[in-house]
Formats: C-alpha cells, structure tokens, sequence
C-alpha cells in the first residue's frame, strides 16, 4: 500500500506541473479504474508527512472521483460494497482533522455522497456526528458542525417533498436537542475566552457555523424545536450582532470571526423575515434597528465588506414585506437612509480604485456580471431599489437632490461625479438589469436619454476624461441600450466601438462588453437592432482589433483571460454571417487557429474557450458552402492534434464542428482526411467521459450515410451497433443511441439490417417494458416510421419491421402498434416529425401485405391517423436551424459537467425525406398510383374498413 500511496501522490504532484498535466492526467484516470483507487486517495490526504498542496490535491481527485463513480443514474453503487463502508466510516474522521482548505473539498464529497445514500443508506451519521460534538476541544467541534453544515446545506435551493421532509425529521429528531444545547455551550465559551485570541477565534466559529445550521434547519419548515426555543435563540442573535471585543482591533482586510458570524446572523434574518413573518414578524423592527447600527458603525474596510452585504440584503428582505416597509416611508429616515447608508456603499473606494488597476478583469466581472452579489455597490443598489418598489416618488425625490448635488461637485470631482451616476443607475433602473436586454423597465419621474446627452455623452469620447468615468459612460449605454431608439444607436455605435482603441484594460474590456450585447439586442420581431447591414462596414477592422487585445499577451492563461473579448468577435461573427467572407476570412482563421494552438497547452477559462469554439462554429455555419474557402484545409490539422493530445476540455467541441461540416457538406462522400478518425471514433475509450458523447454520436451520425461502402467493407457496421447498445442502456444517453441507429436506418438496405434487426428490436422493446418516458417512445415511434417509411426499398418497410418483431415473439406487433406507435405518432410536435409519420402511414397503407391482410382493423385504424395528421400538413422549413443564433447565455451552462453545445453549429430537426415538399399532394399522388398498380385494391379497402365520414375526407387524394 506504502508505494502505491506514494506512486499516486508522484501522479498528483505532475498533475501541479503545467508541461506534465496532461500526461499525468491520463496516467490517473487509469490509476482510477484499479480497485481500491478511492482509498489510497484518502490514504494520501491522511498522510500528514506529504506535502500540503499533494494532500490538497488528493482531496480535489478523491471528490471528483465521488462525483463521478459513487452510484450510477438508478442510485446502484459503482464501486464495491466494502469500499463504499470504509469511505463511509473514515471520511467524517478525516474531515473533522483536515486543515480547512482541505475540510472544504472533503464537505463537497460527503455531501455528493449524501445526495445518494443519506439518510436511508446513512442513517447512522447524524448520531455519529451528534456523538463526536466536544463541549472543550473546539477544533473537533468545528469539524462534526462543518460535517453537519456540508449535508444539510443541500437542503437550501431544494423544493418540499415527502421524501425531503422525512430526512429533515429524521435530522430533527437527533440532532435538534444538541444543536440548541451546542449553542448555550459556545456562548459560554465564547465568555470564558473572552481574552484569549486562539480559543476565542475558535468558539465565534463555531457559533458562525451553529448560526448556518440554523438557517439549514430551517429553510424548509419551521422545526417545533426551534419554533420552541426561537426567543432565547433570538436574544443570541442580538447579543452577537452587538459583540464587539478588542481583540479584533486593528485589523483591515480580512473578516475576522467576528465579522463573519455576523454576516451568518444577517443571512438568518433574512430568512426568517421572507419565509416566518408569522413566527418572527414582531421581532423584525427591533433586529432592524440592531442591523441598522451594526451598518453605521463599520467603516470602508474591506473586511466589513461581506458583513455590510448581508446587512443590506436584510433591511432589503424588511422592505419586500409590505407592512415592515412603513418604517422607511418617510422623507427624513429615506435621507438619512441614503446619506448614512446608501451613499456611503456605492462611493468609490480606495480597494475598489486598486482593483480596477490591479486586477481589472476581476473589477470588470464584479462589476458588470453580476458576480459581485456579495458587493457593497450591489447589496446597496438592491436596497434602494426595493424601496423605489414601495415609495417610487418619495425615493425619487429623495435621492435626486443627492444626484444634482454630487453633479455640481462631480465638476471638479470626478469620483463624485462617478457616485452621481451610480446613484441615478439605482433608481432608474426599474427591476434588475438582463442580461438579453439591460434595463426593460424605467422609472417614469426620470428621463435617461436626458441625463446621457447632458452629464455623460461627453465622457464617452472626451480627451482627458478619467478611465473610470469612461467606464460609467459605457455602462451606462450598456444597461439602458433597449431605451434608445435604433436611430439613437446608429449615433451612438460608432463612438461606442471608437473606445476599443483606449489604453486601459478596463475601458476596451467594458467597451467589447456593450458592443456585444447591442448586437445581441432584438426588436419584437425579433430584428437585430444593429443588423448586419449596419454593422458590416466596421467589421473588418473591429475583428483585427479585437484579435490585437486577446494576442497582447500570448502565454496561455493570459491569452485566455479575458472573455468578454472573445464573446464580441464571436457575436460579430454571428452578425455578419458569409460578410465574414469580405473580411479577409483567412486573416480571422489563422487568428483563431494560433489562439486554438496557444490555449490547448494549458485550457484555464471555460467562457473564453466555449466563445472561442463558437465563433469557430459561426464561420462554418455561415461559410462552409461558400467556393471561397475550404474551412476544412484550415481546421483538420490543429483539431487532429487536439485530438491527438486528447485535450478533453476540447474533445467535444472539435467533434461539433467536425459533424456540421459533413452535415453541410453536400457531397455524398466523406472527406479522405475524416477516414483517419472512424476507427478511434469507434473504439471505447472516447466514450468513457460522458461530455464526449452527444458530439461523438452526432460524427458518427453524419459519417454513416456518407461512408456506406467503406463500412461494409470494413465490417464496422457491428461496432456502431455496439456503440448503440451501450448508449441505449442509460437514459442520459438513450437520445443520443437513437441518432446513431436513425443514422443507419436511413442509410443501409434491409439486406443489411437484416442480420442485427431482431437484437436492435429486442433491445428497444426491452426498455419499453420499464416505464418509459415520453421522449423515449416518441424516438421508438420515429425509429418505426423510418423503417416503414423506407418501403419499396430493397426489403424495407412495414412487414419487414412486423417480421422481426414477430421472430421474438408471436402477436408482439399488435399491441406495440395500438399502444405505442398510433398514439405516440399523434402526439408528434415537430413538423419533421409528423412528415415522417404521413409518409409511413402511407405506405403501409398501400405497400404492407400484413395491413392488408392480417391487420385489417389496424389497416382502418392507419387510415384514420393519417387523416388526422393531414388536417393540417406538416411543412418542414429547409435549412440547418434557426437563422437567429441565440446561443444560451453562460452563466446558465454548467461548464466541466458533461456536455456544452455549441449554438452556432446547432442542427435542425432531421428531415429524412427532404425531396418531399408538400406533403398532402404527394400522398394523393403516392395513393392513386398504388390503387392503380393494384387495380382498384386501396379504393375497396377504403370503402370496407374506414366509416362513411372518413371515406369522405379521403375521396378527393383519390380522384
């Protein structure tokens, strides 16, 4: 055991070094398919003679690790039944006696653990943990309560259920006892230690975390035990928002404890004013009071940040309830309230000023992307808003005459001028600002065209002007942009893109942003309001500008920093579409394939890389049938090294892209250079990480009809199958089996299929019997109609299913069709869908021997689906997808989880039978013509097996 805890921990320690990351990567995912790969972890982070960044790194691997081989989708362990009670009975021992950094990843481990197996699976924990409490030995404590917070926390963003309800009971009733004793244990400690700095830190920890669990008792019901002792837990919480103690002096930048419990009790207060207003309503005014003196005696340092936050959001949760609002309806406590509180939190400060030279990319994204919800500026601006909810005009008049105060003095203050025009975002902004449109709603005692033309148009082009000032011009067309007219933004475009050429990080940043998010911006009809027409005469000189700003510095994780960059060239992209094509394509295409080249050594910024693809995505969606380039020439050779060096954050990306460019491709065949790829494609090891799938099965999706002979020859039709087989089996991945098999329905003859075609209808019957879901009998139902709608094709078509069905089982067919195909079939939403279901319905009407003699109520039934679908024939819009690329907005993506699409190179609905355009007129073509054929057989059958009304509707297909 001793040389493999130190072979793993050598493999961790590469995993640290940039050049040997990779390598050592795929040395451990091997490392992990040995038994006992879990326990050696842990062996490593327990092993205190290793270093502390290898222990740290062990934890990472061992919870990514639990993450994702603890159970499968149906909760059935993956790893062995011994394995599973050894990590059980060491991992809460271990995370009571890790340091914190380490505590942090082994709490994310247990509580995925959790997720599966508690409390049922674990019902032993919480007494473990209630047996493991020390009233003396802090440090223990703080581990079993961070246990404790690391499991119950899940229980915040979740939705009441019976099932939830129980493990809160079951919590309840073992732990609630010595949660409320616990309490009166820390408040004692925290006396007694008063003095001493070392256990005094320690017990207001453990307090903070006696708070936090608090709050996660709660979240969801109010628990008789802390409904019964809410009065003296309410007294601790007054008690502790008022500590103060000397000891904490002196300090600036970091919160200390004390701060931090603080915080926790304002969270808790939140809480309970939103949720409790029954049980807490009538102590709310005086916490109010109390959180209001808590704000006006800290200062503008940074460790009161988070504290003065959570402050904010709690006089915020004050003023959402109506009845605890009329204590601030009032002028002279609104003046005092902005004076005291408000101005005090969106004033510049002297940390603020260092971060945007220091740090710019982390000001930016505080700033402007809503990362910063934990923000003075942004806890502030909550508040006031909230109390222009409530009292629009009082407020607005109110903060107004702060406004033009902080203008005059702005004259010669540009910092005051800043607080101007931060105080006016707060109060014009009506809601909070979207990320698809800025401001939708304004405040109407205010005009914001007004205030821009008169106080900040200036900045935005001015000589001299303070970047920060610049800044807040920016902002300002970036959060009201849907308030300016499209005239008003053909003026201001120019002047907007004009602030890309500014020497400061923050300016240019701040000025890609809204240049972005303009171009993204829609009309109702959904019209671009800067379309590509207004766009295209800067696009060539914005795209080499943009590159120039994301190439100052090409080291990889410099390069890759700033996103909002690449989002822009991206959005251009989308923009202009094949305009791209006057911009000097090529010149684009090598700067998107050395920044390809550069950040594949090291990938760091998923934002910016998942852009990055994107706008790759963009030019072949919008070019790759032009005669003008072959996107191909450029693209293999960097994306077969990806491949090659199997950059997995990559992998799926790549395979995106590849598969549009054969789906766009017209020709028939495949390019000589994809041949290289199908056989790795094939083999299991990219199938193993599950974000390779969705793009992997859409490859092999568009390989197939364009390398029908070489799959014969090669015999790789049974592999593809297998791969089918295996992505069947699991209902995260069943979608992506039935692209593949539709993939090799529609393209080989029945003489083909015919040797796998009862496993495949084995296979797909087999799930059928498990509850399916909706979606997975609408794919069986598309996977029929495919079959039948390929009659007259050598040995395809209804019987040909019906046979195979029939091989497996007697008499299988008739209630697979009743109960699954006819019903499914009508519930069809997507057009292409529906097209696929005439054109089967139709020739098994008129081509099935088994319709027509054994099924001859089913012969009946057929007809009377297909007349439903044609009451309004479907029509399939041609093309690849949407024209509008509305790609999702990040922060919505789950980035390193599974799979991220890329919405440029998104395909439309597959549309097997392309050639047929209006589909009642070929199904009245396709009728008369086989009731000819058969000498008048289709006209008698419509008159013995369907009902008057119906031969009706149907006579004039006929005629």
């Amino acid at each position: 055991m001793a040389s493999e805890i130190d072979h793993i921990a050598q493999l961790l320690n590469a995993t640290l070094d940039a050049h040997h990351h990779r390598k050592a990567e795929n040395a451990l995912k091997e490392e992990a398919k040995k038994p006992k790969y879990a326990l050696v972890l842990l062996r490593v982070v327990s092993t205190e003679d290793q270093p502390a960044k290898t222990r740290l790194a062990a934890a990472l691997a061992f919870k990514n690790f639990i993450r994702h081989n603890y159970v499968d989708e149906e909760g059935n362990y993956k790893l062995p039944v011994d394995d599973v009670q050894t990590i059980k009975r060491e991992l809460v021992g271990l995370m009571i006696s890790a340091p914190p950094t380490i505590q942090t990843q082994l709490g994310e481990a247990i509580s995925i653990i959790a997720d599966s197996d508690f409390w049922e699976r674990w019902d032993t924990l919480t007494k473990d943990l209630v047996n493991r409490l020390s009233p003396t030995d802090f440090k223990i404590t703080n581990g079993v309560l961070e246990v404790a917070h690391s499991i119950f926390v899940r229980w915040r963003p979740l939705f009441s259920s019976n099932e939830l309800n129980r493990e809160v009971l079951h919590v309840v009733g073992t732990f609630g006892d010595p949660f409320i004793q616990m309490i009166s244990v820390a408040d004692h400690q925290i006396e007694a230690n008063k003095n001493n700095p070392v256990a005094l830190k320690g017990w207001l920890e453990t307090m903070s975390l006696l708070i936090r669990l608090f709050y996660d008792l709660s979240c969801q019901d109010l628990p008789p035990i802390i409904e019964t002792h809410l009065q003296p837990i309410t007294l601790i919480l007054h008690k502790y928002l008022s500590y103060t103690n000397a000891l904490f002096d002196g300090e600036e930048d970091d919160a200390t404890p004390l701060e931090t419990l603080k915080s926790d009790i304002c969270d808790a207060l939140q809480l309970f004013t939103n949720k409790y207003d029954d049980d807490f309503g009538s102590y709310v005014q005086e916490f109010t009071n109390n959180v209001w003196n808590v704000l006006s005696s800290i200062g503008p340092q940074k460790r009161y940040d988070n504290l003065t936050s959570k402050a904010l959001q709690f006089l915020t949760a004050v003023a959402s309830v109506r009845r605890h609002a009329e204590i601030f309806n009032n002028e002279q406590v609104l003046g005092t309230i902005v004076e005291k509180v408000v101005i005090p939190n969106v004033a510049l400060r002297e940390s603020d000023l260092e971060m945007f030279e220091d740090e710019p990319i982390e000001f930016i994204r505080r700033d402007l992307e809503g990362s910063d919800t934990d923000s003075r500026r942004r806890a502030a601006t909550d508040f006031l808003r909230k109390l222009l909810d409530n009292f629009e005009m009082l407020v607005t008049k109110v903060v107004s005459e702060y406004i033009n105060y902080y203008l005059e003095t702005g004259k010669s203050n540009w910092k005051a001028k800043d607080t101007a025009v931060y105080l006016f975002l707060a109060i014009a902004a009506k809601g909070a600002v979207t990320t698809a449109q800025g401001v939708k709603t304004v405040n109407s005692h205010v005009n914001v065209v007004d205030f821009f033309s008169q106080h900040i148009a200036s900045d935005l082009l001015g000589e001299g002007v303070e970047p920060i000032s610049k800044v807040d011009a920016i902002k300002y067309l970036h959060d009201f942009r849907s308030q300016l007219s499209k005239s008003q933004w053909e003026g201001a475009i120019q002047p907007l893109i004009q602030n890309l050429n500014s020497e400061n990080y923050v300016v240019y940043t701040y000025a890609a942003i809204a240049v972005e998010r303009v171009l993204f911006l829609t009309n109702e009809q959904g019209e671009h309001i800067l379309p590509r027409a207004d766009i295209q005469p800067y696009a060539r000189a914005l795209l080499q500008h943009l590159f120039t700003l994301v190439e100052k510095d090409t080291s990889p994780a410099k390069l890759q920093e700033n996103e909002f960059l690449m989002k822009c060239i991206m959005r251009v992209l989308i923009v202009i579409k094949d305009g791209v094509l006057e911009c000097d394509i090529e010149s684009v295409l090598d700067h998107l394939i050395k920044i390809t080249n550069v950040i594949k050594q090291n990938p760091s910024n998923p934002r910016f890389y998942y852009y990055h693809f994107e706008a790759i995505g963009a030019l072949v969606r919008f070019c790759s049938t032009s005669s003008k380039i072959k996107l191909l020439d450029y693209l293999l050779k960097p994306f077969v090294v990806i491949l090659t060096e199997d950059v997995s954050e990559f992998v799926p990306y790549v395979f995106q892209i590849f598969a549009a460019l054969l789906e766009l491709d017209p020709s028939t065949t495949i390019p000589a250079d994809f041949k290289v790829l199908i056989d790795g494609v094939l083999a299991p090891a990219p199938w193993e990480t599950r974000g390779n799938v969705p793009p992997l099965a859409r490859f092999i999706s568009a390989v197939i009809p364009k390398t029908k002979k070489e799959l014969l020859e090669g015999q790789k039709l049974e592999p593809i199958l297998t791969i089918f087989q295996n992505l069947l089996a699991s209902k995260k991945t069943e979608q992506n089996a039935f692209d593949i098999l539709e993939a090799v329905v529609g393209t080989f003859s029945g003489d083909v299929l015919a040797p796998f075609f009862k496993v495949i209808v084995t296979l797909v019957f087999s799930k059928l019997q498990s509850n399916p879901t909706d979606s997975y009998k609408s794919r069986v139902a598309r996977f029929y109609h495919l079959v039948s709608a390929r009659a007259g094709e050598p040995g395809l078509g209804a019987d040909f299913f019906i046979k195979h069905a029939e091989d497996i089982q007697a008499n299988v067919f008739t209630p697979f069709y009743l109960t699954v195909i006819l019903p499914t079939t009508s519930q069809f939403a997507r057009p292409v869908d529906r097209k696929l279901g005439v054109i089967s319905y139709t020739k098994t009407l008129c081509d099935s021997e088994a319709f027509a003699g054994r099924y001859m109520k089913g012969w009946g039934f057929t007809c009377n689906h297909l007349l439903d679908l044609l009451k309004n024939p479907p029509k399939v819009a041609a093309g690849f997808g949407d024209e509008i690329v509305n790609e999702a907005d990040v922060d919505d993506i789950g980035f390193g989880i599974g799979f991220t699409p890329l919405n440029t190179c998104k395909r439309g609905p597959r549309d097997d039978f392309p050639d047929i355009f209006e589909v009642d007129k070929w199904v009245s073509e396709y009728l008369k013509a086989a009731n000819q054929r058969t000498g008048g057989v289709i006209a008698r059958f419509i008159t013995e097996r369907i009902a008057p009304e119906a031969q009706a509707v149907l006579a004039p297909y006929l005629s």
